[in-house]
């Protein structure tokens, strides 16, 4: 029977992939992770109260409440990835320092898990003062801010924290917290470089002041003084 015309029988062997070069580029990823896919919720916002309660009656001495100043990320504008602001209201925010004040009267410990929130506190004297963070902040961290905040007070006023001496230097205590945190975001928590950035102003400067005779007259006098003197600087130049 005659072979069909127009047919190849001849077998090839399978062609091969040419060994790759030193200089071809990797092969693409598809599956690669971003940085929003790796942590989605990375945020400096780790602090949502600071407060000083009066042991003794429970009654508030100082509290800064913070918010997260992120908003959401999702796909939509009710998504949110940072805890969602502590206590809003006056009233919310007295209940919570009432329970919390219960909660750590007869407490040895430095830490609680409280409403969902963990919480740092230090005794000193009459006032207990706390550090309020989300359930999953690093209590580490946050310890360390409680820290700051008593030694800070100690260096400050040079004697024992108590109520009293808290409402006499309020401004203070205000511009110690602040250096610490800001916004919820922890800022410095060594105490020496605390007390020198709120310090007063030294004594000796103030005592200086006190001779210097600030009246019209004094004035009159200071600006005739100047001018005497600029007077003299210019003619030795000359």
């Amino acid at each position: 029977m005659p072979e069909p015309q127009g047919l190849n029988f001849r077998t090839t062997s399978p062609k091969t992939a040419p060994p790759p070069s030193s200089s071809s580029s990797p092969p693409k990823n598809h599956h690669t992770t971003t940085p929003a896919t790796m942590a989605p919720s990375m945020s400096l916002f780790a602090v949502n109260a600071i407060i000083i309660l009066n042991s003794d009656d429970g009654s508030r001495v100082f509290a800064k409440y913070y918010s997260s100043p992120h908003t959401g990320t999702g796909p939509h504008p009710t998504d949110s990835t940072t805890p969602t602001p502590p206590y809003a209201d006056v009233k919310s925010q007295k209940s919570f320092e009432k329970g919390l004040l219960e909660k750590t009267a007869k407490q040895t410990s430095d830490i609680i898990l409280y409403d969902n929130r963990i919480v740092l506190y230090k005794s000193e004297s009459d006032v207990m003062m706390y550090v309020v963070g989300g359930v999953e902040e690093n209590e580490i961290m946050l310890y360390n801010v409680v820290l700051a905040l008593r030694d800070s007070l100690h260096l400050l006023f040079k004697q024992s924290v108590d109520k009293r001496t808290i409402i006499e230097n309020y401004d203070l205590v205000s511009l110690a917290i602040d250096e610490i945190v800001d916004d919820g975001i922890i800022l410095e928590t060594d105490p020496t470089i605390i007390v020198q950035r709120v310090s007063r102003a030294p004594t000796q400067d103030a005592a200086q002041l006190k001779g210097i005779d600030l009246s019209e007259q004094g004035m009159n006098n200071l600006a005739q003084f100047g001018k005497a003197k600029l007077g003299d600087w210019l003619r030795q130049g000359l």
